[in-house]
């Protein structure tokens, strides 16, 4: 699933998997961003973060360098180190899965795996993000593309973490609509030792971009959504969440190695509860 050609990339492109055509004509430019994390160690030994980990790429950006537009009402979200465990073609981790190039990842319910079928479980979250263009008056950007991932109610990463290798839920990849907005369907992440509770994201101008992955830097923006202490809370009480209350107990958004220089930019609006689940929202700005 992992290793396709470029006869299959030209094959995705031609099915029209849920609005291709829309996507192959979308263009935008902006500067390449990275993303940083530091998920629990991969099958082989491999070091958190890896190659691609917390301090490689062009550096961290905090809140304060954030550019705001001639309105003031939005702002770019901080530039990030490249991050682990994307499957995006780069060389983060040391893996270079690209999960991008499989049709089936183009879907707003990301709880289910593509290949096996199976689902994992976790209290329900909905994730909208908002793109606009912060050198346009935060007018919305349609026809882009946003992946996103992040790890299980257990702090695992699907295709790296050891038992789910062959597991690609809590990924996914959308359409930005005519308001700039994708929504996700998915579960509240778990909280892993050494990190805040966090979801990561890609945007690419179009599909054709986004199939070629990170490794060709054809990703417009790589950042990551800090999650909220209190919802957290609330979320871990939950049995399904082993170990991330202690793990959150033991880390602030001040001591976290992407968070600590600013997160307000990269912190969603809230709402709902534990038992239900909750909806998230962010609006992300890039240079249009």
């Amino acid at each position: 699933m992992m290793s396709r050609n470029v006869m299959d990339r030209r094959r995705l492109l031609s099915l029209g998997a849920i609005g291709v055509g829309t996507l192959l004509g979308a263009t935008a430019s902006a500067s390449i961003l990275g993303g940083g994390g530091r998920p629990p160690m991969p099958p082989g030994g491999m070091p958190p973060g890896g190659p691609g980990g917390p301090g490689s790429g062009p550096g961290d950006q905090g809140d304060a360098a954030t550019i705001k537009s001639a309105d003031g009402q939005c702002s770019t979200l901080p530039t990030e180190t490249q991050g682990p465990y994307p499957a995006d073609s780069s060389s983060a981790s040391g893996q270079t899965k690209n999960i991008l190039e499989n049709s089936g990842i183009v879907r707003s319910d990301v709880k289910r795996s593509t290949g096996t079928g199976h689902t994992t479980a976790g209290v329900p979250l909905t994730l909208t993000l908002q793109l606009v263009n912060v050198n346009g008056n935060c007018a919305p950007l349609a026809g882009h593309v946003i992946y996103i991932w992040h790890c299980t109610a257990a702090g695992e990463y699907s295709l790296y973490s050891q038992g789910i290798t062959a597991e690609d839920y809590l990924r996914g990849v959308q359409v930005t609509d005519a308001n700039g907005k994708v929504t996700f369907k998915t579960i509240y992440p778990g909280c892993y030792a050494g990190r805040w509770p966090h979801i990561h994201f890609e945007i690419y101008p179009s599909l054709a971009a986004a199939v070629k992955g990170n490794v060709d830097k054809n990703v417009t923006l790589v950042s990551q959504i800090a999650l909220p202490e209190k919802e957290s809370r609330a979320v871990y009480a939950d049995k399904r969440y082993t170990g991330s209350t202690r793990n959150l107990n033991a880390i602030t958004l001040a001591t976290d190695n992407v968070f600590s220089d600013g997160a307000k930019a990269q912190t969603p609006t809230i709402s709902g509860n534990a038992t239900s689940g909750y909806s998230c929202n962010i609006t992300v700005g890039i240079q249009g």
